[in-house]
């Protein structure tokens, strides 16, 4: 039996470690470390949501998987309305399971509750349409120049609200965190 949770302190260390393992696994040590320090980084911000740092455990209390929604802003806006979801690591061995599916549905299910208006997410676009995201240049919401998408469909967005997002636009800045420099 799986259940999906908000973080607790004594899985704090085990979902960094897990989130390293995965980003490792997948990509590179380098990416590893890069995505668990942006996750700690996360933590220690005003942007940081406990309440949206999900996992999934199993009854043996096992991390199978993991999701951190947090406050985003474009160009100093639209913080309390925004989340930024990242990062999102299944372990290796339970990947296409649908755990991400679930973990990410049940952050927007909680989010929309919280009273925020959409999330923004980078990555492959192969990943995240099935999850309701579309590319975030047709909102307005586009990629400064220092953050380097390989291509704008990489930024994508999905409402929590249909039609929240009119009269929202800006660039989306990594700035804030040191980790993406």
């Amino acid at each position: 039996m799986r259940s999906i949770q908000s973080m607790e302190e004594k899985y704090l260390l085990p979902a960094l470690e897990l989130v390293e393992a995965v980003f490792t696994a997948s990509e590179c040590a380098e990416n590893g470390k890069l995505v668990r320090s942006l996750a700690e980084e996360i933590r220690g911000k005003r942007f940081y949501l406990p309440e949206l740092e999900l996992i999934m455990v199993t009854e043996t209390e096992e991390i199978l998987g993991y999701v951190m929604f947090s406050r985003f802003h474009l160009e100093g806006k639209y913080e309390d309305e925004l989340l930024l979801l990242s990062p999102v690591a299944v372990k290796t061995e339970f990947q296409r399971q649908h755990i991400s599916r679930e973990l990410i549905e049940y952050g927007f299910e909680k989010a929309a509750a919280l009273g925020y208006k959409a999330v923004i997410v980078e990555g492959n676009p192969m990943n995240y349409r099935s999850r309701g995201f579309v590319t975030s240049a047709d909102y307005g919401i586009t990629a400064h120049a220092s953050v380097g998408l390989p291509a704008p469909e990489c930024l994508m967005v999905k409402e929590l609200i249909p039609g929240s997002l009119k009269g929202i636009s800006g660039q989306v800045s990594y700035s804030d965190y040191q980790s993406l420099r």
